[in-house]
């Protein structure tokens, strides 16, 4: 009995040996798994960065020669430039830019993609490397003596918004009583606007600024300040946790450089680029 039970914790002892042996190897092959499986290593060996877009004045816009330029556009380029790989922009309407995620069509969304909680439910989110403020811009028949949220949450009123963007999560939180119309260009809701059927538009800043600046005579601010914030990341699929760590080291590095700072300076707050579009 003694050298039978001699013999089994042998063989048991064994099998451990063999087991831790193996253990390096085995977590070995498994972190080469994820690795040749993760986005970053992909954009490496492809060479290219493939961006998912959609045009947001200044976040992404086409210059006179059709060019991209924008916030967006200088933060992928730099992205990029700093992995040693191109860049290629892959333009999709807002609506559908998740699911074009998810299905691989890009390798991560750069678009001033607000983080939400619904939203984080399907991708990941890097760190905020950008804050947008939300506003609107009424016009000046329709909305006439509108001061307040308050003035623009009625049911008569008629609010513009682009569809998929958090302008429109923020319409329906303050003003659940006005109607909504959802275009899916930004620009058709601006033009609704100048030709006055609909009160006004909810956007992002700066945008609605602009179009109070650049059509006076029919459009104004009702309010002083932008009326909600929200952090802007970078949107990627789900379980690649070797990606949004690069991600979130690389939006380190570059703040701490100030150069997102003076990104952000440059297209949000001057108007030196407008030569590019107008």
């Amino acid at each position: 009995m003694k050298t039978l039970n001699r013999r089994v914790l042998l063989t048991f002892g064994l099998i451990a040996v063999l087991l831790m042996a193996a253990m390096p190897v085995m977590a070995g092959k498994l972190q080469n798994q994820l690795v040749s499986e993760s986005t970053i290593d992909q954009v490496m060996r492809r060479g290219v960065l493939r961006v998912g877009m959609d045009t947001f004045l200044p976040w992404a816009m086409k210059d006179k020669k059709g060019e991209l330029v924008g916030f967006e556009i200088d933060v992928a380029r730099r992205l990029a430039a700093d992995m040693g790989v191109k860049v290629e922009f892959v333009p999709t309407k807002w609506a559908g830019i998740i699911p074009a995620l998810l299905t691989g069509k890009f390798d991560v969304v750069i678009g001033g993609m607000g983080i939400q909680t619904k939203r984080a439910l399907k991708v990941n989110f890097s760190i905020p490397y950008d804050y947008s403020g939300m506003a609107i811009v009424a016009h000046k028949k329709k909305a006439a003596g509108f001061a307040t949220l308050k003035d623009f949450n009625k049911a008569e009123v008629e609010i513009a918004c682009k569809l998929g963007t958090t302008a429109v999560t923020a319409a329906k939180k303050y003003f659940p009583k006005a109607r909504l119309r959802l275009f899916d260009d930004e620009a058709q809701a601006y033009q609704e606007l100048r030709n006055g059927n609909v009160h006004a538009v909810v956007g992002s800043a700066p945008r609605p600024a602009y179009e109070a600046i650049k059509y006076p005579e029919t459009m104004f601010l009702p309010l002083d300040s932008n009326f909600a914030k929200e952090p802007i990341g970078f949107a990627v699929r789900k379980g690649d946790f070797d990606t949004l760590t690069f991600f979130n080291n690389w939006i380190t590095i570059v703040s701490h450089e100030g150069w997102l700072k003076e990104r952000h300076q440059y297209w949000f707050g001057t108007k030196e680029w407008s030569h590019l579009i107008e």
